[in-house]
C-alpha cells in the first residue's frame, strides 16, 4: 500500500514554453496529454480528447479554468475534466505543478 502514496513527477518543460491561455501536448503511453496554462499562470493537465467526439482539447480556447473544444464547443473544466453546463462526460485529468519554472506532470 505504501507505493500507492508515492507520486513521481516527470519534467515536461519550462512554463515559459507554454503561452498564457495556451497548451502543449505530451505524447505518453496513455495517449496525448494536453498541458494548459491560464492567464494567471496556473497549469492543468487533461487527456487531449474531448469526451464528446474526441476533439483535440489542446487546440481549443482556454478561458478562466476551462477550455472550449474546437469541434463542437463543449466547455471542459481544466480542474476536473468534466463537461460543463448541460453536456455530460469527462476526460481524465492529471496532477501537474510548477517548480522553479519547470512544469512537472504526474502519470499513474
Amino acid at each position: 500500500m505504501d507505493g500507492m502514496n508515492k507520486t513521481n513527477f516527470l519534467d515536461v518543460g519550462a512554463l515559459e514554453d507554454i503561452a498564457p491561455l495556451g497548451a502543449r501536448t505530451i505524447a505518453t503511453a496513455l495517449g496525448d496529454i494536453a498541458i494548459f496554462r491560464t492567464d494567471g499562470d496556473e497549469v492543468f493537465a487533461l487527456r487531449d480528447q474531448c469526451p464528446h467526439k474526441q476533439g483535440p482539447l489542446s487546440q481549443g480556447i482556454v478561458h478562466g479554468t476551462s477550455v472550449t473544444c474546437p469541434l463542437h464547443n463543449w466547455v471542459i473544466s481544466l480542474q476536473s475534466g468534466k463537461a460543463q453546463g448541460l453536456d455530460v462526460g469527462c476526460t481524465p485529468h492529471f496532477a501537474v505543478k510548477v517548480e522553479a519554472g519547470r512544469v512537472l506532470l504526474s502519470l499513474p
